[in-house]
């Protein structure tokens, strides 16, 4: 198994108080001895040592044991992180975290397609369940994975780090608060030019899909928390230019487009074959906002027709680790929900986006 792409990125950033962000942006000068949201880190690749750095600054969560199915992986993370052996888990032990109280939650961040079966067995240990995005592979099984944790009595999470950025939710409450008027349009492009053609981001049965399934949630969950409204119908058309690199059932480029109820319309891309997108647009009767980069690792770059948005940049995972803890531990409500139901929105949109792809019809959102 492929570990997750790696990114360069300046994890050791000035930690700082700001509007919206969590305690793990105050200023270190203010002790924490609250609650703390011990965690387990599931599937050991690129995007969980970005998680596990940024942990290592979290006033609320800390990380405590690590599940991989490669011992390599196991001995050198425990030994970086200060992870004792014997909360160090393989695949085939995970049922063990069970009988071990110091686990309170453990994030899974593996291959689209593990999501589920690791979500369903996590549960069952009895520890909340916190999973990347995109939740599942689609909608049916995004539910059960509600069902499941519902059913053991665990909270579930999805890693929606966007709904903790500052200037994102700058934006969502100078809209909240009438300052662009009604909104009109949203635009979200989403994209990069991806490598390694044997990764399983491009494997329809790791992925579920291509670009869509990776990249694109960004724009659909973007035009979601920037509109402010649940899309009502669908229409997409897929580009395919690489069938060798970009099989059956793995989707380059799709371009998609959403509308509202109050007759707002979205107009988005999501690919695998450009580079310089990760750009959000909001217009509205009074006003603007334009973001980009809007969904990169940061630092997020924004504006609106009063002006820069000028909050420094906090590390993304950081903050979200301790929003987390907030959620779980304290009962905190996001302004941006992350929970399970939310997840499932986003599943039931991509399904509904595949559908209009084969079919080339408008297809209508419950």
């Amino acid at each position: 198994m492929k570990s997750r792409r790696k990114f360069i990125q300046q994890l050791s950033l000035p930690v700082i108080l700001l509007p919206f962000a969590s305690a793990a942006a105050s200023e270190k000068s203010l002790p924490y001895d609250g609650p703390v949201l011990r965690v387990a880190l599931l599937g050991l690749g690129g995007y969980a040592r970005m998680v596990a750095d940024a942990m290592q600054n979290c006033q609320k969560a800390k990380l405590v044991a690590l599940i991989s199915g490669t011992p390599a992986k196991l001995e050198a993370w425990g030994k970086k992180y200060n992870v004792a052996p014997e909360n160090r888990y393989s695949y085939e032990t995970v049922d063990q975290i069970a009988s071990n109280p110091n686990i309170d939650a453990v994030y899974i961040i593996t291959p689209n397609s593990l999501h589920k079966p690791f979500a369903l067995q996590i549960a069952k240990t009895g520890k909340h369940v916190i999973v990347e995005k995109p939740m599942a592979l689609n909608a049916n099984e995004g539910q059960e994975m509600i069902d499941a944790c519902k059913k053991a009595g665990v909270q579930l999470l999805v890693g929606y780090r966007m709904h903790f950025e500052p200037k994102t939710l700058e934006v969502v409450r100078m809209r909240q608060a009438g300052e662009f008027g009604k909104i009109l349009f949203f635009q979200g492009l989403s994209g990069f030019i991806i490598g390694d053609p044997t990764q399983w981001r491009l494997k329809k049965d790791m992925a579920g899909g291509g670009s869509m399934m990776d990249i694109g949630i960004y724009s659909i969950n973007g035009a979601r928390y920037m509109i402010g409204e649940e899309p009502i119908w669908v229409t997409a058309q897929e580009t395919k230019t690489n069938p060798e690199k970009f099989k059956e059932g793995v989707d380059e480029t799709i371009q998609f487009q959403l509308g509202f109820p109050s007759g707002a319309v979205a107009s988005c891309l999501s690919t695998y074959s450009l580079n310089n997108l990760d750009k959000f647009f909001l217009n509205g009767t009074k006003g603007f906002a334009e973001m980009q980069p809007s969904t990169g690792y940061g630092p997020i770059k924004g504006r609106t027709n009063k002006g820069e948005l000028n909050y420094p940049h906090v590390t993304h995972q950081t903050v979200q680790m301790d929003e987390f803890a907030s959620i779980l531990l304290e009962g905190k409500q996001p302004l941006i929900p992350v929970d399970g139901a939310e997840g499932l929105r986003d599943l039931k949109i991509v399904d509904a986006i595949y559908q209009a792809v084969k079919t080339g019809k408008k297809v209508s959102l419950g």
